[in-house]
């Protein structure tokens, strides 16, 4: 078996001895930002007098962004803005996660701080309701690296039996998943669902349907909250396309329906959004993952379940297609489609706003 951290194995009931005690009336708030690589997430927490009951509630902070990829130590200082509350599950009621975007000394977002340019796109696009659902694909490792579970010097059984899986013998990590899920739900993330992935140690779970920005706060929370559940675990779970060329890569396919979509004969508003997608290809394969398609190129092969990242493809029920119609849609000519392309490791920001603004901003190819 993999090796799993030290801290993990720490006395958790000593722990809860203590995270039991009473607090009085103050309130533990944890901050949450992206930092310099664009995929990292940071926090650190301080101490309210009370329990904020809106954002006004929550001041801004700082932190020192020489030491999370984002500013030079002659100036360093960058500044917090709480812009997302939920629950937190760890420390509990009363006690706070809030997500914040990073801006710099001069008060411009941060160059990996996606999240206003996305939320100026959704403000232009609110009358659409662009609802999104993301489907978040993970792998879970040791801390030395190799994939939880698997033999130390080997592989397990060829991909076939560890999809929706049950049993020992296929499904790895099944604790780390469950607590995620109900972790999800008391924060308040709109988690839709979870599985068994075709890799074995690779799952997903589903965030959504969410309107607009709150596609891009709700799912980098919920990779908050999975990270944090796996360090009580003593595992990683890493968002990496393709951490193993020989299986199956990682996802975050993304779902996308507008208010005319989801009406009778939707189906031909879903057509020319992908037709406007089409000639956009390159432009949203540049974006769909941190590294400009550096990362998505060792997945969108063609082959395990992918598209090329060449070309760009449509169909019914394909799933080695760019853009999948789901059946079920095309027997009901209406509701939405699903962009395969976004690699597991994307900012939901910068994706939605690639689609919102493609397929509602763009006049070519037809407009709602």
């Amino acid at each position: 078996m993999a090796s799993v951290s030290c801290s993990s194995s720490l006395n958790k009931a000593v722990r809860q001895e203590y995270m039991s005690l009473p607090q009085g009336e103050k309130c533990q708030v944890t901050y949450i930002w992206i930092d310099g690589t664009g995929e990292g997430l940071r926090n650190k927490t301080r101490t309210l007098d009370s329990e904020p009951k809106s954002l006004e509630d929550i001041p801004e902070w700082n932190f020192d962004g020489s030491s999370t990829y984002q500013a030079e130590g002659s100036n360093s200082d960058m500044y917090l803005k709480p812009v997302r509350i939920f629950r937190d599950p760890f420390t509990l009621d009363p006690n706070k996660l809030v997500l914040c975007e990073v801006l710099k000394y001069n008060r411009f977002p941060a160059e990996t701080n996606h999240r206003q340019s996305c939320s100026k796109v959704m403000e232009l696009v609110k009358e659409h309701s662009i609802w999104f659902g993301m489907e978040q694909e993970y792998t879970l490792l040791g801390i030395d690296g190799h994939p939880f579970s698997w033999p130390p010097n080997g592989y397990p059984s060829p991909q076939g039996p560890y999809y929706c899986s049950v049993g020992a013998q296929n499904a790895y990590g099944r604790d780390i998943v469950e607590c995620h899920y109900k972790a999800c739900l008391y924060a308040g993330i709109n988690i839709y669902g979870t599985n068994a992935e075709v890799m074995p140690s690779q799952w997903e779970f589903q965030v959504g349907p969410c309107e607009g920005i709150e596609m891009g706060d709700q799912l980098w929370v919920a990779r908050f909250l999975l990270h944090r559940v796996c360090e009580d675990f003593g595992v990683v779970a890493t968002l990496d396309p393709k951490p193993l060329k020989e299986w199956n890569g990682a996802g975050c396919h993304t779902n996308v329906s507008t208010r005319k979509m989801r009406e009778e004969n939707g189906l031909i508003y879903i057509e020319k959004a992908i037709e406007k997608l089409s000639k956009k290809h390159k432009e949203h394969i540049a974006v769909y993952d941190p590294h400009g398609g550096k990362d998505n190129i060792k997945r969108l092969t063609g082959i395990h379940e992918t598209s090329s990242i060449e070309e760009f493809s449509a169909g019914v029920a394909n799933r080695g297609a760019s853009i999948r119609i789901p059946r079920q849609v095309g027997q009901e000519k209406k509701g939405y489609f699903e962009d395969r392309r976004p690699a597991s490791n994307c900012d939901p920001y910068a994706v939605t706003k690639a689609i919102a603004s493609t397929c509602l901003l763009d006049s070519e190819g037809g407009s709602e």
